[in-house]
């Protein structure tokens, strides 16, 4: 995705792809570009310090992400071996209704986080605000599992789960549900729509049709470009790719589990591998690496806007690779097999770690220790990481392709996943319009690959982040009913003799 204030997952700038000068997407894009730019001068709209924009919608991120970490008295931090506790399945009872297990759910979420914005983002933020970026990025990351924490253990507890046992949850059920029980059932019911028409535009658009177009793009590389008989076959690549994601989608939540519980492992650990052998290659670069990474956080050189401008930098890609207060991995988490909301809380404050903490610094720390952020020659993103993986792995951008591709498709089966859910909430439950839903997911995923639709991308992006301005809004409402289960639940451990108190207790 990407805006007009350089929120990007892109690997391949909007602006790079080729569009003819005559045809039906630039017919959409004159028809759209109105309606794109007002949504994107409200959505993101920024105030100016010195150098720097601050776009208002991040501060409204970074500023929940900080008051949940202080509100539930760093439970990121203190509730992480219970977290992982949960995940391997030292609570876990076959009899707990849902439909997955607590990894999962993980995977399933991580799937549509963990991709693109690990390794083009990353590059962009350091490209523009210097090592330093890394550092409030990391920051930004571990504020995030805060968030994730109180939407997902909502998620949970105000799910529901038809008499099939098929489950559905989400913010679209906590803010309508959750608020109704404080006693803004009004307001509870709109923030509730107005996320799901966002969710169900962004997982259309965004996280279908660019992830379609980015993956027909990388694979043209690889195939030879512009010579290759795939250079006018978006139309084919789009429609074997929504072939593959259909087979996924139409088997619902257990099925995409079992591709994400596979895939999202294998290609994260891939793709870690890949940069641990270059990290212990260059194993006595590490602390240099850290020291710039330090020193550009509090004291940058040559960066515009200065301290300010880096850690806008960092947090901007903290926000878009967590997705952290954006919500719609509540969904995923809402499937869960447990009849404890606050234990899949603690499952879901992994996620931000795994996916910024962890991926996203080891390719910050490739990109520092290989130097490739210093080329002069004003590349960005995923060519910044390919070239920097390939100064030591001569082979890796080939692997990269294969990864941009898989990280592409885990990124649309689960906001396929999403959407279907917010979807149903709109419409009804009804398995035909699920399927319709469905149908129309696979009819983008050829239109994304065979044409560039900026509008409609851009229009995405404005859905994407308003799900946060409903989410966000509700959540700062239903904290104290998270906090006072947490509570509970920290009890109910400390005095089960049988069973391994919380982290932190």
């Amino acid at each position: 995705m990407t805006n007009n204030v350089g929120f990007s997952t892109s690997a391949i700038d909007l602006t790079q792809i080729n569009q003819s000068p005559q045809g039906i997407d630039q017919q959409i894009n004159q028809l759209l570009t109105p309606i794109a730019d007002t949504f994107s001068s409200i959505i993101f709209y920024a105030i100016t310090i010195g150098d720097s924009k601050i776009p208002l919608i991040l501060v409204w991120l970074i500023v929940a992400a900080l008051a949940f970490t202080l509100y539930f008295g760093f439970l990121n931090i203190r509730g992480f071996k219970h977290a992982v506790k949960v995940v391997k399945g030292d609570y876990s009872n076959p009899n707990d209704p849902g439909e997955v297990s607590h990894f999962q759910a993980l995977s399933t979420a991580l799937s549509g986080t963990v991709g693109l914005g690990n390794i083009a983002g990353v590059a962009v933020a350091i490209s523009i605000g210097g090592p330093g970026a890394t550092f409030w990025m990391i920051i930004a990351g571990l504020l995030g599992m805060s968030t994730k924490f109180i939407e997902c253990s909502l998620g949970v507890k105000y799910r529901h789960i038809d008499e099939t046992g098929k489950v559905r949850g989400g913010p679209m059920y906590y803010l309508r549900d959750g608020l109704a029980e404080l006693g803004f059932a009004k307001l509870g019911k709109v923030l509730a729509v107005f996320f799901a028409i966002c969710c169900v535009v962004a997982s259309l658009c965004g996280s279908n049709m660019l992830q379609s177009n980015q993956a027909y793009q990388q694979f043209l590389v690889a195939m030879g470009g512009d010579s290759s008989i795939w250079s006018d076959k978006g139309w084919l690549f789009g429609t074997i790719l929504a072939a593959l994601i259909a087979v996924v989608i139409i088997g619902g939540i257990k099925k995409i589990a079992k591709f994400t519980s596979t895939v999202v492992p294998v290609m994260a650990g891939i793709y870690l591998l890949a940069a641990l052998f270059i990290l212990a290659v260059n194993i006595t670069e590490i602390p240099r690496a850290f020291g710039l990474i330090f020193e550009g956080a509090f004291n940058p050189e040559g960066v515009m806007g200065g301290i300010v401008g880096v850690i806008i930098q960092g947090f901007k890609r903290s926000a878009f690779s967590s997705e952290a207060g954006m919500g719609a991995a509540a969904i995923a988490h809402a499937t869960a097999s447990t009849k404890e909301p606050i234990r899949e809380g603690y499952v879901a404050l992994l996620e931000p770690f795994i996916d910024t903490v962890v991926i996203c610094t080891i390719t910050a720390l490739v990109i520092v220790i290989t130097g490739a952020y210093t080329s002069s020659d004003g590349i960005d993103g995923v060519v910044l990481t390919s070239r920097a993986f390939e100064s030591v792995i001569w082979w890796f951008p080939y692997l990269l392709s294969v990864a941009v591709l898989l990280f592409a498709i885990s990124t649309m089966i689960s906001w396929a996943y999403y959407g279907s859910i917010a979807w149903g909430y709109l419409v009804g439950d009804s398995k035909a319009l699920d399927l319709l839903y469905k149908f129309i997911f696979c009819l983008f995923t050829i239109i994304g690959a065979s044409i560039s639709l900026k509008a409609v991308i851009d229009i995405s992006d404005a859905m994407f982040f308003s799900m946060s301005i409903a989410n966000i809004l509700g959540l700062y409402l239903l904290a104290p009913l998270v906090k006072r289960d947490l509570l509970s639940y920290q009890t109910k451990y400390q005095h089960n003799s049988t069973a391994t108190a919380p982290a932190g207790e």
